[in-house]
């Protein structure tokens, strides 16, 4: 059944393109799913509005409590998803996951569009969340398999910058769709769309490869070959990766299995770090502010509609942010990067504490916060965010990638639902101070960055499983060899 599932498609995939071609083509497809990840979140902003209206008038008569749900109820669904498709993919495979993962998108795009009642909406959004998180800890993995050592980081990097223009594109649709359709059910329009990608995604599993890395393995050597000949430029980097994959599987299948792999102390220290830059990702608050900027911003006299307005700002500044991030990725060290990003976070933190706090309410306050939150969302989305997702695809060794990077993936969604759901309480109760909460935790963040993360840049995967199990082996030898 697993290998008829693999032998599905390549042989259709597009012949006469040059290698870069088929490489942006591979995450081009890939990436759909990052489209509809971002699409999904961004879209409940708008659409939530015209579901409180009473079911008379179309909508689902949403209250506070309900609307909580609603909204939540996705994100719960993407942690269960993404720690579920870990299995999944470590054994059917990246291609088969993701196919499998675009029926649930188009599946639960329906059923949120059509949903009847208050109840139905919720089970349906934990459905989507399920194909949200699977695909957010997939793509990367998939991506980072396809791409080589030499374009991984740029290729990976596309997947937040599809996540961000899937935000951006749902604010565009439901600010346009608000203004050109007078139809109480706009929202369900809204949500409906979100099928579009995911049935992009279904077609396109269709023309792309398997991951090579999986496939070697899985035993099937010649198969990896003949879709890295398609994937690389030379014959000579052909060789050089198979080899090393070969010999990673040898040594893989001379050592423990995948469930004692998990118990020994090195795997377990990279699985920390993984979730700790989780808590690295959320607790920036980049989620409190894109979910949150309208209500920060009237705070400083700005009017409603305006406020509204800003979150396209956010948007837009994230996706040039993503671009800018796409370009400078493969030229830094990922500690450099993230440690970069995060002085600046902590700086806009204090700044917009400070402009809140001792600047009166006026437009010139209004202006400086939403500075401060746009150079915040910029240098997140440029140094932050892609790294952490180009980690996610490196840091774990083949045999449990699936499974441990699901794990770190969930966690992180976890981290998201506590930061979206602590923000409003803290900002009530704590004021303008919160921003200084915030930026005393990514101090915290950033010690963790610099006395935790071993650096990946330029290295294959193979090199870099073995790099981290010979570190923090080495580390488990001696904390034995001294009890003796």
């Amino acid at each position: 059944m697993k290998k008829y599932l693999q032998d599905s498609a390549y042989e259709n995939s597009p012949a006469r393109l040059t290698v870069t071609q088929r490489l942006y083509f591979v995450v081009l497809v890939a990436t759909m799913g990052s489209l509809a990840f971002g699409y999904d979140t961004g879209i409940i902003s708008g659409a939530l509005p015209y579901m409180g209206l009473p079911a008379d008038q179309g909508g689902l008569g949403l209250n506070p409590y309900t609307e909580g749900l609603v909204a939540s109820s996705l994100i719960f669904g993407a942690a269960v998803g993404a720690f579920l498709t870990g299995y999944i993919t470590d054994h059917y495979g990246r291609r088969v996951t993701l196919r499998f993962l675009a029926l649930i998108f188009v599946f639960g795009s329906i059923g949120t569009a059509v949903s009847p009642n208050t109840e139905m909406m919720v089970i349906m959004r934990f459905i989507l969340g399920i194909a949200v998180g699977g695909g957010s800890s997939t793509v990367p993995i998939f991506i980072a398999e396809i791409a080589g050592p030499k374009r991984r980081a740029p290729l990976v990097s596309r997947n937040e910058l599809m996540i961000v223009s899937g935000q951006l594109l749902a604010y565009v649709v439901s600010t346009v769709m608000s203004v050109v359709l007078n139809d109480p059910h706009i929202w369900r329009y809204m949500l409906a769309l979100a099928l579009i990608p995911g049935a992009l995604l279904f077609l396109g599993t269709f023309f792309v490869p398997a991951s090579p890395h999986w496939l070697v393995a899985e035993g099937r050597h010649k198969e990896a070959k003949k879709i890295l000949e398609k994937l690389r430029e030379t014959s000579l980097e052909v060789k050089v990766e198979i080899d090393e994959m070969l010999n990673h599987a040898r040594e893989t299948r001379e050592g423990p299995p995948a469930r004692d792999l998990l118990k020994q102390k090195w795997v377990i220290r990279l699985m920390v770090i993984g979730s700790a830059m989780g808590i690295v990702l959320q607790f920036t608050g980049v989620n409190a502010f894109m979910y949150y900027t309208p209500i920060i911003l009237k705070t400083t006299g700005m009017g409603t509609s305006a406020a509204i307005a800003a979150t396209i700002g956010n948007g837009v500044v994230s996706v040039l942010a993503a671009i800018a991030g796409i370009r400078i990725i493969g030229r830094y060290g990922r500690r450099k990067m993230l440690m970069s990003g995060l002085l600046v976070v902590i700086t806009m933190q204090v700044a917009l504490g400070s402009v809140l706090m001792f600047i009166p309410v006026g437009l010139t306050q209004s202006i400086l916060a939403l500075g401060c939150i746009l150079i915040f969302l910029f240098f997140m989305q440029m140094c932050i965010a892609p790294v952490y997702w180009l980690l996610m695809s490196e840091l774990f060794p083949m045999k449990v990638r699936g499974v441990l990077t699901g794990a770190a993936v969930s966690f992180q969604w976890i981290c998201n639902a506590i930061v979206a759901f602590a923000f409003p309480p803290l900002l009530a109760a704590a004021g303008n101070q919160t921003f200084f909460i915030f930026a005393f935790i990514n101090v915290v963040s950033l010690i963790m960055v610099f006395t935790m993360l071993p650096e990946t840049r330029g290295k294959s995967l193979e090199t870099i499983e073995r790099e981290m199990r010979e570190r923090f082996g080495e580390q488990e030898q001696v904390e034995a060899e001294n009890t003796l």
